[in-house]
């Protein structure tokens, strides 16, 4: 019996995926734990339509995160931010990614999640800086910062 998973069964397939398994196992697990569902002319037309829908969704995410990199690499956008700091140029402190994620929202109405900037560590002395943000699986993009004295 050709069946249609509805989520992934170890094993056996993935969810999405048209397989022939046998009828009792079919009938006795797969479709009545609702893991599967028979594999007709309807049920298959569905499912082709979902995938498109479901690429269609990802083209536009990806597109939407490529305009966010042109707009966050644009040589204008330079995250400016002001902090106390010694002589020698070190901070009184250090400028964390959450501090960083405020200003550009403040500053460009831009947001980033916080989570997805690569910063090993906190920014702890004055002058430029570029960070790496994840804004999409495909798409990464490069903030520019700027640490200037009180």
């Amino acid at each position: 019996m050709k069946v249609i998973f509805l989520e992934d069964v170890k094993g056996r397939g993935k969810k999405g995926e048209i397989k022939e398994v046998p009828d009792g196992y079919a009938n006795n697990f797969l479709i009545k734990g609702k893991k599967a569902e028979v594999a007709t002319n309807a049920n298959v037309s569905a499912l082709r339509g979902q995938k498109k829908a479901a690429d269609r969704e990802a083209a536009e995410e990806q597109a939407a995160a490529e305009a966010l990199k042109a707009k966050l690499e644009d040589d204008q956008t330079v995250v400016e931010l002001k902090a106390k700091a010694g002589a020698d140029g070190r901070l009184f402190g250090a400028i964390s990614s959450k501090q960083v994620v405020e200003a550009l929202d403040k500053q460009y109405g831009i947001k980033v999640d916080k989570r997805k900037m690569d910063m090993k560590e906190p920014i702890r002395a004055l002058g430029y800086r570029s960070i790496s943000v994840k804004l999409h699986k495909a798409v990464e993009a490069t903030i520019r910062v700027h640490t200037d004295e009180l």
